[in-house]
């Protein structure tokens, strides 16, 4: 059961605090540059997000990129968020520019976790992805230290044609490695991120079904990031509550059912617009000019993309659509509209009858 109601407050903040990163990642989002935008929010700015942040409660605070390590003032982010009270995450890119004195300074300053990026079992598959030789390696070393500091590790992989033929050995991995919680995101074409390189709606099933089965064994979470149906397949399953209720590892804990953009969930740009979602580049507001607190609870798109009601397609007649509700970002990636049925989900609800256009994907 949620104990946060997602129409006042959401579970989880993420804070785009640069764009700059050395990194060329092929599905990147946030089609990260080199250089840092002029146009970023200045510490003092920043400050007064985290403030702002605050007045929800005690919401997971995720500093993400780019790569938030290149902002000169990332430590004192950390700090000054985890002395306001909030649950600090960051998720640095692995590259050479990470240390282990870096990692050890984030735990010093406060930070809960640390989430790295994988997305191969391997650096042939994982470096193609980053696009820079010796990624694999040096996020490898980053998960060792956060170990030996002290600090939970998560995992971010996302899905793609290019790597899911190597899925068994990337669950492997996984289970070789000292971590609290494995994220799959699944793709969104938007950013770099292309249509092309999707995996098929039926795929989603298998992998949902793969990240079910090591959810029963492992020693960490498992959850999807994008694909909300994944809490349908583990209801499916006749598991209701089984890798839908995060385990306490380090009080940050993980999103519950029903968790979806701008449903418990915002996004803050780099230059400070407030989206549902960072892959869903719709803005409610501006963090320079309006009230973070306000843009969530009272503006017109979040408070329609919140509404079930609203829900089209064989999502909005779903049983399962208040645990699931589709990926909003991808409905609004591939048809330009952000209550339309997610694509890629081959469910379908009692006495739908699902057309071939639904069926494209599959």
């Amino acid at each position: 059961m949620n104990l946060i109601d997602f129409d006042e407050s959401p579970f989880i903040v993420i804070w785009e605090v640069t764009r700059s990163c050395a990194l060329k990642c092929v599905h990147c989002r946030a089609e990260a540059l080199e250089t840092r935008h002029p146009e970023e929010l200045t510490t003092k700015e920043a400050f007064g997000l985290l403030e702002e942040i605050r007045r929800f409660g005690k919401p997971l605070l995720v500093l993400t990129g780019g790569d938030p390590m290149r902002r000169p003032d990332a430590l004192d982010l950390v700090g000054y968020g985890a002395k306001l009270g909030l649950r600090m995450a960051m998720t640095p890119s692995g590259t050479d520019e990470m240390t282990e004195a870096k990692v050890e300074s984030l735990k010093r300053a406060g930070l809960s976790r640390l989430a790295v990026s994988l997305d191969g079992s391997n650096a042939g598959v994982h470096d193609a992805f980053r696009k820079v030789p010796g990624s694999f390696g040096w996020t490898l070393d980053i998960i060792r230290w956060a170990n030996e500091a002290g600090l939970s590790v998560q995992i971010n992989t996302t899905i793609t044609r290019h790597n899911l033929g190597g899925l068994d050995a990337l669950c492997g991995l996984m289970e070789s490695l000292k971590i609290v919680l494995w994220s799959v995101f699944f793709l969104v074409p938007v950013g770099r991120g292309r249509l092309e390189d999707e995996v098929s709606a039926s795929d989603y099933e298998k992998v949902f079904h793969k990240m079910f089965e090591l959810s029963l064994r492992s020693s960490f979470d498992v959850k999807s990031t994008e694909a909300p149906q994944y809490r349908r397949v583990v209801m499916q399953r006749g598991e209701p509550n089984a890798s839908l209720e995060s385990r306490e590892w380090d009080g940050v804990g993980r999103a519950g059912k029903g968790v979806n953009a701008g449903k418990g969930f915002v996004f803050v740009s780099h230059t400070g617009e407030i989206f549902p979602s960072g892959f869903l580049p719709l803005s409610g507001g501006n963090v320079k000019r309006d009230s973070l607190t306000e843009v969530y609870r009272r503006s017109d798109l979040f408070r329609e993309i919140r509404d079930a009601s609203k829900l089209k397609g064989k999502c909005g007649v779903c049983e399962y659509k208040s645990v699931c509700g589709g990926s909003r970002s991808r409905a609004w990636a591939v048809y330009g509209d952000k209550m339309a049925a997610d694509p890629f989900c081959v469910h379908l609800p009692r006495g739908y009858g699902v057309t071939d256009e639904e069926k494209r994907f599959w």
